[in-house]
């Protein structure tokens, strides 16, 4: 694996996992009054375009960082139109 590749990787970890403690945070106190609904419906159609960008260019750091970003997304925007 190349440093690029290595470093592509790195970021792409934590910027997903930037993500888990507000999905964690939902989860727990079942609100999501502090979520911007309109931030989340642009943030997940860019997440998702991002992806498909990835498997374009055959990334695989921006695919698999896109994939569990995009879940964490949803269930984020899942959770806002669910429970507000």
């Amino acid at each position: 694996m190349s440093t690029t590749e290595l470093i592509g990787y790195a970021a792409a970890f934590l910027t997903t996992v930037a993500f888990v403690p507000q999905a964690w945070q939902i989860w727990r106190t079942r609100d999501a009054s502090g979520i911007s609904l309109g931030k989340y419906l642009l943030f997940t159609a860019g997440v998702a375009l991002w992806l498909v960008y990835g498997l374009m260019l055959g990334a695989w750091p921006v695919i698999v960082a896109n994939v569990v970003t995009l879940a964490l997304a949803l269930f984020i925007l899942a959770m806002k139109l669910r429970i507000g």
